[in-house]
């Protein structure tokens, strides 16, 4: 096919599209007239795309490798307020590309060895020293994982290195609030800050590139009833006050804020409500920046699912 790379944020609606994409996941469906269909997401460094392979076989499927660059053309289209991509030639990347996998990988925009750097250095600066003792020893032991894990299969910071990049801003969003408010336990917060994602790291099963699926615990548990389940087993075996314990297992339990989303207690001690806080607002702010990348001053976005469905406005300000 005669081949001109476009960047997958510069993809628009009504147009054909063309690049070197990364296979990101691809699930076999059936359409309701009987035929079958391949349901995929395609990725590059900056986004991801919905794709459908129409008139698909069990072999078509099979064939197709997941985490491999293919040359990929198609239409554009919105399918309920979405961006869609119709593909109708494909090939697999010849393998000199496919060694330079990274180039195309959504990541997240500081090196981790800088954010983990960060996070140490907060960690180092603890009062407290079973809060110090903890922190210390998660990062150690899930130092490999931490340095490429995403935050999500597919929601906010689900992007190589994306773990760390989201409790990195949440950190330095934590170390201004204790210096405008009173009575908050430091280090307290800021571990909460960086432990209450930790089950995140069992949640999803990811490779090198932060590309993840959802583990069997993960789907039947989720990260919230695993970290309450990791923490008390990690502060039993470095003899942790219980009281600390209980604290940060409070803090992981209701990080998501209400029952709806997920925590079945809401915060009760200060240090959890503002973690929700903090939490909640880097998703956002997350969201609204990721979403902004892709239109122009005076325009609106598609429909952002994960934000209720609300249209995001780039203002001219």
């Amino acid at each position: 096919m005669k081949f001109e790379q476009m960047r997958i944020v510069d993809l628009s609606a009504g147009n054909v599209a063309m690049g070197l994409y990364i296979l990101k996941q691809k699930e076999l469906r059936k359409a309701q007239s009987g035929k079958l269909f391949i349901n995929l997401d395609f990725c590059d460094k900056t986004g991801t795309v919905n794709s459908k392979v129409w008139d698909a076989t069990p072999e078509i499927f099979d064939a197709l490798a997941v985490n491999k660059i293919y040359y990929v053309k198609g239409r554009t289209d919105l399918w309920n307020g979405v961006l869609q991509l119709t593909v109708d030639k494909y090939k697999l990347a010849e393998q000199e590309i496919q060694d330079q996998i990274e180039d195309y990988v959504p990541s997240a925009p500081e090196k981790p060895e800088y954010m983990m750097a960060y996070i140490e250095e907060c960690v180092n600066a603890f009062e407290n020293e079973d809060l110090k003792l903890l922190v210390q020893y998660f990062l150690e032991t899930n130092r490999e994982k931490l340095m490429y894990w995403p935050a999500a299969k597919s929601l906010h910071h689900a992007v190589r290195s994306g773990l760390l990049y989201h409790i990195k801003r949440m950190l330095m969003n934590a170390q201004g609030v204790v210096k405008v408010y009173e009575g908050i336990n430091k280090d307290l917060l800021l571990a909460g800050v960086i432990l209450h994602d930790m089950d995140k790291l069992n949640e999803l099963k990811s490779d090198s590139l932060g590309m993840a699926e959802y583990t069997t615990e993960g789907q039947l548990l989720g990260h919230i009833t695993m970290g309450v389940l990791t923490l008390q087993k990690l502060c039993d075996d470095l003899s942790v006050d219980p009281e600390v314990t209980l604290m940060l297992q409070h803090m992981i339990l209701s990080h998501h804020g209400i029952a709806e989303y997920g925590s079945p207690k809401p915060p009760m001690i200060i240090e959890a409500e503002i973690l929700h806080m903090l939490d909640l607002m880097d998703a956002r702010i997350y969201d609204f920046n990721d979403n902004m990348q892709n239109i122009e001053p005076g325009e609106f976005s598609e429909p952002v699912w994960s934000m209720d469905k609300r249209r995001i406005y780039k203002h001219k300000v």
